[in-house]
């Protein structure tokens, strides 16, 4: 592996699922990580990462603390906030600092070093990186963490099947009625193979409708988690043990990391989803990653693990540019 001197950023909102994207690359790189949560006030927040003028004295003065030289070898971004940022570090580094901003910043990626975009997004150019999912830590380490979390997860009846919840977004049927049936599905899958049920809800996850999963679910073999009230979060340790995993269709991030257990991945779709997402949806599926919920067949295909490939791409260009200075 090539060793990189220096510092790394990882500038975020509070979004976690951009704080998990941009830190599952940042600890690939194997250099020290600081974790910078940027969130400007108003017009930047609206206009970001087209407005620059004034940025800095957008930030709070403790935000405008943590962005203040000595600026890092390189930068990581995740989401339009953060583009903002990264987009200034190559102006105020003089060009030493490497950018690198995750997801498409609706704007020319020139200002950028490199720039990741998943390919539903369909952004091209030189130094854009098109990744068929979203970044993220899963990997056979990571997967055994999580067994070791949680080792009685394997005293459960298999097929394992853990059921990962997004939330609602526009253009995507997520309400009572499609929690009711998706309940439904899985007890009458239940019903004729055995096993247990891992459910998971997500920080999105009304309330009330999990209130209602429990019900509809209560008597099943596993676990329901829907906060912290049930105890610490038992995602890794689910990922980890299931057979099979069920993931509603409104998160990107939730697909890739399912599609990179090794697991059969299904979903449940009510309706159409929007352009992009349903791009995603697709080639997941062409690819042989995922299936409807009532599949019973499943092609073996390797995981989908994209993050440490890209991570190697980045140490290598990031070397090249501390070679030329």
């Amino acid at each position: 592996m090539l060793k990189l001197h220096g510092d790394c950023w990882v500038i975020t909102d509070a979004a976690a699922g951009n704080q998990r994207q941009a830190l599952a690359l940042a600890q690939r790189l194997a250099m020290p990580v600081r974790h910078l949560q940027l969130e400007p006030g108003a017009p930047w927040s609206w206009l970001s990462p087209r407005l620059t003028f004034g940025a800095l004295s957008a930030l709070s003065p403790a935000q405008r603390q943590q962005f203040a030289p000595p600026w890092p070898v390189v930068a990581i971004g995740c989401g339009r906030m953060s583009a903002l940022y990264t987009r200034l570090l190559r102006r105020l580094s003089d060009g030493h600092g490497y950018t690198v901003q995750i997801l498409d910043p609706r704007i020319d990626p020139a200002h950028w070093d490199t720039v990741i975009a998943p390919r539903h997004d369909q952004l091209t150019g030189p130094n854009v990186l098109q990744p068929l999912g979203s970044l993220n830590p899963v990997d056979d380490a990571w997967l055994q963490d999580g067994r070791d979390a949680d080792p009685g997860f394997a005293e459960l009846p298999r097929p394992r099947v853990g059921v990962l919840l997004g939330g609602p977004r526009t253009g995507v049927v997520f309400d009572e009625g499609y929690v009711t049936r998706l309940a439904d599905r899985l007890l009458a899958r239940q019903r004729e193979e055995g096993g247990s049920l891992l459910v998971l809800a997500s920080r999105r996850t009304p309330r009330s409708l999990m209130t209602m999963l429990r019900q509809r679910l209560s008597g099943m073999h596993g676990l329901i988690w829907s906060g912290q009230d049930d105890g610490s979060n038992p995602y890794p340790g689910v990922l980890g043990w299931a057979d099979r995993l069920v993931v509603t269709p409104d998160s990107v991030n939730m697909l890739s990391e399912a599609c990179a257990v090794g697991c059969p991945v299904q979903t449940f779709v009510i309706g159409t989803l929007p352009t992009k997402l349903e791009r995603f949806h697709r080639a997941l599926r062409d690819a042989g990653r995922l299936h409807d919920l009532d599949a019973t067949i499943f092609p073996s295909v390797a995981p989908l693990r994209e993050t440490a490939a890209i991570a190697a791409m980045l140490r290598e260009r990031v070397a090249e540019r501390q070679l030329q200075r």
